[in-house]
């Protein structure tokens, strides 16, 4: 899952990503690069501020594209 084309499909900066959801902008920089992980609970708050199913972010590269397909 790529965190960043998600977050400026909808038209948002890291910084505004992060005041939404109440994280420092490094945490989401952190995401996007793929050094951290979120927790379930940023995942989850990410995901519903973004509106996808936040388990994508725990998806291996193969399961995502698999779902893509279908």
């Amino acid at each position: 899952m790529d965190l960043k084309i998600i977050r400026e499909k909808n038209n948002l900066t890291q910084q505004q990503l992060a005041d939404l959801i109440a994280v420092d902008r490094t945490l989401i920089s952190k995401i996007e690069c793929g050094v951290s992980t979120p927790s379930v609970y940023t995942a989850k708050k990410i995901a519903a501020a973004l509106g996808f199913h936040w388990t994508k972010f725990y998806e291996s590269d193969e399961e995502a594209a698999t779902k893509d397909v279908v």
